[in-house]
C-alpha cells in the first residue's frame, strides 16, 4: 500500500511540475504557439541550440528593467522557474552554490531567474526561503517563457546564451549529469 501511495504522489508531483496532464493539452499548447508553423524541439522547446535567443524585456523584482539583447558580449543564463515547481526549488540551491556564487562578480556573466506567472511578493518569499540571491525577473503573463517553449509545458528550464546572443545549451528538469555539463559549459565560455 505504501508503494502505491508513493507512486501516486510521485505522478501527481510530476504532473504539477509539468503543468500538463493530458496529451490533448500539449496539442492545445502547440496550437497556441505564436508562429503558425512553429517547430517543437526536444523537451517542448520552440528554440534550439544555435538559434539567436529570442529578445525580451522584463522587470526585476526591484522594478528595474532587464533586456536580453543589451547583454551581447556577456554569457547569460536564464533559469525559468516558479514557486509551485518542486523540481525548480530543488535545483535553485545548486544554481546558487555552483553557478551564481562562483561567477556573480564576473562582469562577463549574467544569471537571472525568470519566474513564470507569479506576483513579486510570491517570488521574493520563496527565493528568501530557499536562500537564493541571484536576481529574479517577473514574466507576469508567461509570454517570455512561451517564446522559448510550448506555453503549457513544464519547468525547470535553463537556457545558456553565448556572447554572440546564440543559445549554446538547453536543459530541462534537474539531472546531475546534465547540470554538471551546464556548469562546465559556463566555465568554458567564461574562460575564453
Amino acid at each position: 500500500m505504501k508503494k502505491v501511495l508513493f507512486f501516486a504522489a510521485a505522478l501527481m508531483m510530476l504532473a504539477a511540475c509539468n503543468n500538463v496532464t493530458k496529451k490533448s493539452e500539449v496539442v492545445d499548447a502547440v496550437a497556441e504557439a505564436p508562429v503558425k508553423d512553429t517547430v517543437v524541439y526536444e523537451h517542448e522547446y520552440l528554440v534550439k541550440v544555435g538559434d539567436v535567443a529570442p529578445d525580451f524585456t522584463l522587470k526585476y523584482t526591484d522594478g528595474s528593467d532587464f533586456t536580453l539583447s543589451e547583454l551581447r558580449g556577456k554569457v547569460v543564463m536564464l533559469q525559468f522557474t516558479a514557486s509551485w515547481c518542486g523540481i525548480c526549488r530543488g535545483e535553485m540551491p545548486h544554481i546558487e552554490s555552483r553557478i551564481w556564487q562562483p561567477h556573480k562578480d564576473n562582469a562577463d556573466f549574467v544569471l537571472v531567474g525568470v519566474d513564470r506567472e507569479e506576483p513579486r511578493e510570491v517570488v521574493e518569499e520563496y527565493t528568501a526561503k530557499l536562500g537564493t540571491t541571484y536576481p529574479m525577473l517577473l514574466d507576469d503573463k508567461g509570454d517570455v517563457f512561451a517564446s522559448y517553449a510550448v506555453r503549457k509545458s513544464g519547468i525547470t528550464r535553463n537556457v545558456l546564451v553565448d556572447r554572440d546572443g546564440r543559445i549554446v545549451k538547453l536543459t530541462r528538469r534537474f539531472e546531475e549529469a546534465e547540470f554538471n555539463d551546464l556548469v562546465a559549459t559556463i566555465d568554458s565560455l567564461l574562460a575564453k
